[in-house]
């Protein structure tokens, strides 16, 4: 299994999310390493509203969340598919739980991972143990992460070789970059497009050609945020494009504005 990331793939203006919020990515407790990528913590105290948006990873969050004038609660995200936006505003605290592509369902195995993307569903629908408050009350962050590590031991998560599947074939395309097409990869795994298609939907919520196309546009955003001058062109048939106008496609349809357009409002 790959480390976590580290970067800031995703995250649209990155510079200017990480000067309004303070932001942290800590590992959870060895026990759980395999099947959570990192927690990430979040603590805001801003004059001004702030509107952040996220180009989300195939991903299941479980969030902690307390915001301004609001009681603090638990939601289950599952995999967005567009554009998540999220406006942040007085002072306010979130602790996540961010799962590795296809390992969230051996916590909540009673129903496919798909019942769960595009929804953000509240505790006590889902989760009703969870306890926003021991999460989010202490000010020490080591103890707000044993929370998140008690919270998540307790669940006692039985193994799931579909799981443990899914989960190897989900970082294999995020860290494969040759990986293009579904029915090469079904191929390559001795698997038909059919099978594959109906693990990712139990397991990972979306289906392996988003996933694909997924990493395309963290890419392409990633390189937009980093580098002065982009050659598009030679992006798009890195990335597995059939030309540049695909690239162009994806990216506006995702970000919201084309690529040309959101690199030049400046790096970072």
């Amino acid at each position: 299994m790959a480390d976590p990331r580290r970067d800031t793939r995703g995250i649209v203006r990155a510079a200017d999310f990480l000067a309004r919020v303070d932001f942290r990515r800590p590992d959870p407790a060895e026990p759980l390493r395999r099947h959570v990528e990192h927690y990430w913590l979040i603590d805001w105290d801003l004059t001004e509203p702030y509107v952040s948006h996220v180009v989300p990873h195939p991903a299941v969050h479980i969030v902690f969340q307390r915001f301004e004038g609001q009681e603090a609660f638990v939601e289950v995200a599952g995999v967005q598919q567009g554009l998540f936006t999220q406006k942040l505003e007085g002072r306010g605290r979130v602790c996540g739980i961010k799962f590795r592509p296809g390992a969230f369902r051996p916590f909540a195995p009673e129903r496919a991972v798909s019942e769960w993307t595009g929804r953000r569903i509240r505790s006590p629908e889902a989760f009703p143990t969870a306890d926003p408050a021991a999460v989010l009350a202490p000010d020490d962050e080591a103890a707000r992460i044993a929370a998140l590590d008690t919270f998540l031991l307790a669940l006692d998560p039985r193994p799931d070789p579909q799981a443990e599947l899914a989960m190897t074939l989900a970082d294999r395309i995020r860290t494969d970059r040759t990986i293009r097409r579904v029915a090469d990869f079904a191929r390559s795994e001795g698997m038909s497009v059919r099978l594959l298609q109906r693990l990712f939907a139990g397991y990972v919520g979306v289906g392996p050609k988003w996933v694909i196309l997924r990493h395309r546009i963290h890419e392409a955003l990633e390189r937009a945020e980093s580098e002065q001058e982009v050659d598009w062109a030679a992006l798009a048939a890195d990335l597995g494009y059939a030309d540049q106008a695909h690239l162009v496609r994806d990216f506006t349809a995702t970000v919201g504005v084309p690529p040309t357009a959101y690199a030049a409002q400046g790096v970072g």
